[in-house]
């Protein structure tokens, strides 16, 4: 069965959404805490652009079991419901690029892990997003240092898990400084990865990770990963009757490659779908438009798609912003270019300025979300619909 261009577009943000709520925060740790057995009093540490999700997920659980909470997330992507809870701090940072308030913020959480009392259990819930919103530098290291290393490794197009482990480096608390500070205490530590191979050393830039001149009493559990997201996506596509072909390996690397590689595999397909995840990166002149890797990437799809191929794209971040941008990502077909141009749009300049953003908007090809409570890297799923679709129908605005 080929979807038509409207129901092709309404498969793919099912089961988009069938994959974000695999890896909920809140669902993840709901369901790994009700078999866990902790000790009680509890005392919660939430870091991440998932942590409030999270958070949630260890309230429902645990109940009154927990005396405090500590939840240091990106802007705009608290709970109000954790405000209302008595016991709860929520704090709001910086992303990509920390400022003054991450200081601040690891501050707060080393003085909370050292002066955890006797017999309370720490229980850490760490997720994509850790390594800005907190921090504490070493001795001569300055804010504008770690600024520039964030700025560097992301217009440079360096991957995560190289990003996080410069990041460390620089860090009294990530790179295994909590287990520092625990000594042998005995804590849980659950993570959402963004990170390949799921490391629990490289998600956040290490802030639970090992430290390797001590043997800590950490018990580490990653609870949603970038491939749990493209099995559900498989599901759901299954769930409309459709075969989605899962790509084994993760992707990453610069956004044209893996444009070009996803092409290849599509016109090879002889299936109705593939799933493919990952995260690309870009290299970002000084002077650049609205967008970030997945919609730079969804644009540079369209551009290649040959007169009449059906495929119909949908690429984006499964913590619901691309880059510095509000956009999740984009939804795009070979019919992009051509309604970007009939609004007014010069595509091949926003191409080129990487200002795939307002391109994507004339086009009305965008996808937002907002924040999603959760953070497994990004998503590519396409899905073929018949040529006779292709042409003549406006594309429905939708999320």
């Amino acid at each position: 069965m080929q979807p038509d261009s409207m129901n092709a577009r309404r498969i793919l943000l099912d089961v988009f959404d069938v994959a974000l709520r695999a890896v909920d925060g809140r669902a993840s740790v709901d369901r790994f805490l009700r078999e866990a057995n902790l000790p009680a009093p509890i005392e919660v540490f939430a870091v991440g652009k998932a942590a409030s999700s999270m958070a949630r997920g260890a309230q429902v659980a645990l109940g009154s079991a927990v005396e405090r909470m500590l939840v240091i997330t990106k802007d705009g992507h608290t709970d109000p419901a954790l405000d209302l809870a008595a016991g709860v701090t929520q704090l709001q940072s910086a992303h990509p690029v920390p400022d003054l308030r991450s200081f601040s913020n690891g501050a707060e959480l080393e003085e909370r892990v050292r002066s955890l009392r006797e017999g309370i259990f720490p229980l850490f819930l760490i997720s994509g997003g850790s390594s800005s919103l907190v921090e504490a530098l070493r001795d001569g290291v300055s804010l504008g240092e770690v600024q520039a290393l964030n700025v560097q490794g992301l217009e440079s197009g360096w991957d995560i898990a190289r990003l996080n482990i410069a990041r460390a480096r620089l860090s009294r608390i990530k790179g295994g400084g909590i287990a520092r500070l625990l000594r042998e205490r005995r804590a849980l530590a659950l993570f959402i990865s963004d990170v390949p191979g799921d490391d629990p050393d490289v998600i956040g830039s290490g802030l639970l990770g090992h430290d390797v001149g001590i043997a800590d009493s950490i018990e580490r559990h990653v609870i949603a990963t970038n491939e749990t997201a493209v099995r559900a996506v498989q599901d759901g596509a299954r769930a409309h009757g459709l075969d989605f072909e899962a790509v084994s390996t993760r992707f990453d690397g610069d956004v044209g490659a893996v444009t070009a590689d996803l092409l290849a595999r599509l016109r090879a397909c002889k299936c109705d779908g593939i799933v493919w995840g990952g995260e690309s990166t870009v290299t970002l002149p000084q002077h650049h438009g609205r967008g970030g890797r997945n919609t730079h990437l969804a644009l540079s799809f369209a551009r290649e798609l040959r007169a009449g191929e059906s495929w119909m794209l949908l690429a984006a971040g499964t913590d619901g912003t691309d880059g510095p941008t509000i956009d999740a990502g984009a939804i795009v077909d070979a019919g992009t270019i051509e309604r970007a141009t009939l609004s007014g749009c010069d595509v091949e300049r926003a191409w080129r300025e990487f200002d795939s953003g307002s391109a994507l908007e004339a086009a009305e090809d965008l996808v937002h979300t907002g924040p999603t409570g959760t953070n497994v890297g990004d998503l590519l799923i396409a899905i073929k619909q018949p040529a006779t679709s292709l042409r003549g129908q406006p594309m429905p605005r939708m999320l």
